[in-house]
């Protein structure tokens, strides 16, 4: 493409050197030589919340067999049941089982329940061969009582339990889920369940709800699965499709409850609310998730939802009335949500969400992982720090900001950031997205700043593509390693670097492309020689490149934003060099020398 300018190599320079950050009379100096140390790699943060698997499922809940000769067979026959043990009591279409042991159900059941009321040290198991049990006005299957009680899906068996659209009072207890127990649940087996709830949740445990094994659908008008005290998955096949949350763990009692864990499993999960959340810590060691939160990102205006929770004909009103605890049910629509700590240290994510793809209002640890996300709101948000590892590969395809925290530590990852507004932000409070982090120097908006944020990479590849400012910190910047590139647009309020306080980079390889006319370059402190240049009005698609006087490339990239500005920094531009600057491979662009 012929270049509309025409001006001298000498003219560019002076305008170059103006704007250089240690370069003088063509030469470019690095900031007095010294040691640094990088960062540690460890997650202190979250150590105390960091569990493992032993902890989190006993054998008997992997354990999908039973012993046919010893166990009791209750066959269903429409709005009656037949079963000759003496642990099992029967009304009409009411079962109701006493004792523990192993039970066997077969058959439907039309507009009746399955009930467990036995001892509360009692341990049951409900084998599911082949059931259909539907309730008009309560839930089809009740544990009032037990110690813990297994669900269990046949090989091959397909099973449907179904609430008829509203949930009346039978006792004390407030039903209110297709499955609901008092006590510990866990689900498992080699078969199908589908619960479909038009008016409430679609399975509630009040104490822990444990999935390992089998293939579920559910759909609720409310939350699909809830566990008060935590919800734990080992691994199985989900479609969830809710009027609130996907999964759901929230325990009002108890602060060191309310957590999830998943170890595996395949998730596709269409919430209304958030994807999955808890009001504790949540941790994800493996699985495949697919959510879509709050209608997806197209939805990022919203702040709350005229329809939450009106799923499935409208019925959700009602369900206003018989929340499981939930403080925020009618704002949050995020893919993955914790009120804790929130470590991620493998699995495959993609996720669409009205609000924050990934959020913590402590901290977020990802040690590994597959993330594609698009985000009405950040990409991920910790209120706390924010720490990736070397594990992690992020795509992040539209969002307001992509990454966010008080505390922002970038060890490791394939990281690609598109955002509306910044790329990085690090920056204190609860969803601070676009708050502070102008340098107030040049006079720039966006409220006042802590300067308390704090930005580290010591590793990675990390491209973003903004519309407002790059990287931007809220307090300190540091890069020791790694490598940045960057491409804003040419905007008078917007800048490839912004820093409250100090900005240095001592290792890794940086190039980004931006607006000249609020640009703030690296500190002086800086180790490692810097280039920042005023280049005149470039468009997108126009190439940058640097080179040494022998000619050899040192940097280049290809910007997709019009700009007017470049930062460069790597190792090989050290004091006493002579490099030149290029907006492509023709002689006739040389900037400088």
């Amino acid at each position: 493409m012929e270049r509309k300018r025409k001006r001298s190599g000498l003219a560019l320079c002076f305008v170059l050197m103006l704007l250089l950050s240690g370069c003088e009379n063509g030469t470019v100096e690095s900031g007095s030589e010294g040691n640094h140390t990088s960062a540690s790699l460890g997650t202190e943060s979250n150590a105390e919340t960091v569990v493992h698997s032993s902890d989190m499922f006993t054998d008997r809940d992997y354990e999908v067999g039973y012993d046919e000769t010893s166990a009791a067979y209750i066959t269903l026959s429409g709005s009656s049941a037949q079963c000759s043990s003496g642990a099992v009591q029967i009304d009409g279409s009411t079962v109701t089982i006493i004792d523990e042991g192993t039970y066997v159900l077969s058959g439907s059941l039309t507009d009746g329940m399955i009930i467990v009321d036995a001892e509360n040290t009692d341990q049951l198991q409900l084998v599911l061969d082949g059931v259909s049990i539907s309730s008009s006005t309560s839930a089809a299957l009740y544990v009032r009582q037990a110690d813990k009680v297994f669900i269990t899906t046949t090989e091959g068996s397909e099973n449907t339990l179904t609430n008829g659209g509203e949930f009346t009072a039978i006792d004390q207890n407030n039903i209110d889920a297709v499955v609901f127990s008092k006590e510990d649940l866990t689900f498992n087996g080699q078969g199908s369940l589908s619960i479909e709830s038009p008016a409430g949740h679609g399975v509630v445990s009040k104490d822990d709800l444990v999935f390992t094994s089998g293939t579920y659908t559910v759909s609720a008008a409310s939350q699909a699965l809830n566990g008060k005290e935590s919800v734990r998955i080992a691994g199985g096949t989900y479609t969830i499709t809710s009027g609130k949350d996907g999964i759901h763990s929230e325990d009002a009692d108890d602060a060191s409850l309310g957590f999830v864990y998943i170890l595996n499993g395949s998730y596709t999960i269409t919430a209304e609310g958030d994807g999955i959340s808890a009001s504790n810590y949540l941790q994800m060691e493996g699985g495949v998730f697919t959510i879509t939160a709050g209608g997806g990102s197209e939805n990022g205006s919203k702040s709350s939802s005229d329809h939450y929770g009106q799923f499935m004909g409208g019925r959700g009103g009602p369900v206003q009335q018989q929340t499981t605890e939930s403080t925020d049910e009618s704002t949050s629509m995020k893919g993955v949500k914790a009120s804790g700590d929130l470590t991620i240290n493998g699995g495959t994510f993609a996720i669409d969400s009205a609000d924050d793809s990934i959020h913590s209002n402590a901290s977020i640890t990802v040690n590994a992982g597959t993330f594609e996300l698009a985000a009405g709101d950040d990409g991920f948000h910790a209120d706390e720090t924010l720490t990736i590892q070397d594990g992690a590969t992020i795509t992040i395809t539209e969002s307001y900001e992509g990454l966010e925290g008080l505390t922002i530590d970038i060890f490791g990852g394939e990281i690609s950031i598109v955002a509306t507004d910044d790329g990085i932000n690090a920056a204190g409070g609860a969803d601070s997205s676009g708050l502070g982090g102008r340098d107030m120097r040049f006079g720039g908006g966006g409220g006042a700043s802590s300067a308390c944020g704090s930005l580290t990479i010591s590793g990675g590849s990390i491209d973003i593509h903004a519309s407002g400012d790059a990287v931007d910190s809220n307090g300190t910047f540091s890069m020791t390693g790694g490598s940045v590139s960057t491409s804003g647009p040419n905007l008078g309020d917007t800048s490839i670097l912004d820093y409250e306080t100090t900005g240095t980079i001592s290792g890794g390889t940086f190039v980004g492309t931006g607006a000249s006319s609020m640009a703030q370059n690296f500190s002086s402190d800086s180790t490692q020689g810097v280039i920042m240049a005023s280049v005149g009005n470039q468009t997108a698609g126009t190439t940058v490149t640097l080179k040494d006087s022998g000619g050899n490339i040192l940097l280049t990239k290809e910007t997709d934003q019009d700009f007017s500005c470049v930062i460069l920094s790597c190792p090989d531009i050290v004091q006493g060099s002579t490099c030149l600057l290029y907006t492509s491979d023709a002689a006739d662009d040389l900037l400088c020398v």
